[in-house]
């Protein structure tokens, strides 16, 4: 299974940087002083090298929510039970979840994936890929077998493969599991040099107690385990969690068909540093759609060496910032597509003179 990945990702390619030098030049001639776009700016070229296009537009869009439960919850490091999770797919099955609302707003389909819920779910909307009902306790020992692992990502890519083959031309990512940001926390530690008491933060709101021991949870699933930076699937496997491999292979499904993927908050962010180490290509299709209000995000982007374009404080997750994010994407596109050059507006453009 490994080598499926490895031939997979082998297909995934640099920008097109002629396209990036062709919409530099064409945003140039726009009716806007030189550099005014600011982020905007810089998200419609990597739209640009991502597509190939000077005049990119995304009219199909999907969320991929993965969702998979966490034995680690068995260490009371949660507000909220493990029963949470399969509710809450529900939830998004009948379209009352934030990100479902957010997503009819920005005109995103949203679809589900069951990767490893520890219940029987049946829903005809679902996707089930169930690998395993959820991962084991992660603070006794590896969180599954580094088959599991690879097979976790292969999903997210075949997921990816069948939308692409749909139409979906861009990619939002999110995620549903209680006790996720425990297990995304313990791969940024062990992928980085960030101190456990800097990455782990207060997920669905535990009190100063609760946080501590959550710090301790992760410091002796890191010990226990022994996860190897040098390998990612490694880490994955001894620390992670299957929603956090599925989206690894969304992003790297993204990057294979040269569509944008839009990164959502933590433990997406947690997803792409790993999908980063797997193949550093793949940074280059991650848009980072916000910094969340959840400890050790802003570190961990810096690890990832990406800027969020997105303030709001969020701590949902669900793929919520992704979704917002894409107002701002639709805005790139439109202001290359539609806004006047100053030849075709007849407007003078910016004098140069020599002194």
């Amino acid at each position: 299974m490994r080598q499926s990945v490895m031939e997979r990702i082998g297909e995934i390619r640099g920008l097109d940087q002629s396209a990036i030098e062709a919409a530099k030049l064409h945003i140039s001639n726009l009716t806007v002083p030189p550099g005014s776009l600011g982020k905007l700016e810089a998200m419609a070229l990597q739209l640009a090298g991502i597509t190939g296009e000077v005049r990119p537009s995304f009219d199909r869009r999907e969320v991929i929510i993965m969702a998979g439960d966490h034995g680690v919850c068995d260490e009371g490091i949660s507000a909220f039970p493990q029963e949470v999770t399969p509710q809450m797919i529900h939830n998004f099955l009948a379209g009352g979840a934030a990100v479902n609302v957010l997503a009819r707003q920005a005109g995103a389909d949203v679809v589900c994936v069951d990767i490893g819920v520890n219940s029987d779910l049946s829903h005809p909307d679902l996707l089930s890929r169930k690998i395993r009902y959820g991962t084991a306790n992660m603070a006794l020992g590896p969180a599954m077998s580094y088959e599991e692992a690879i097979e976790s990502i292969l999903v997210g890519m075949k997921v990816v493969e069948d939308a692409v083959k749909r139409g979906v031309q861009l990619f939002i990512t999110g995620e549903m599991g209680i006790g996720n940001t425990t297990a995304s926390s313990a791969v940024i530690c062990a992928l980085s040099n960030i101190p456990v008491a800097e990455a782990v933060g207060r997920g669905t709101g535990i009190d100063d107690s609760r946080l501590q021991h959550k710090i301790a949870v992760v410091e002796r699933a890191i010990a226990v385990n022994v996860p190897d930076p040098q390998d990612p699937v490694d880490v994955l496997a001894k620390v992670g969690g299957l929603e956090i491999g599925g989206l690894v292979g969304v992003i790297l499904g993204a990057a294979v068909h040269g569509c944008p993927v839009i990164i959502d908050g933590f433990i997406s962010s947690a997803a792409a540093l790993l999908a980063k180490s797997i193949c550093p290509a793949a940074a280059d299709y991650m848009v980072v759609s916000h910094a969340s209000h959840e400890q050790g995000h802003r570190r961990l982007l810096e690890e990832l060496n990406l800027r969020p374009v997105l303030e709001l404080d969020l701590r949902i997750g669900e793929g919520t910032g992704g979704v917002l994010c894409l107002h701002l994407v639709d805005a790139a596109c439109r202001i290359v597509n539609e806004m006047a050059t100053f030849e075709s507006a007849g407007i003078s453009g910016e004098t140069k003179e020599q002194v």
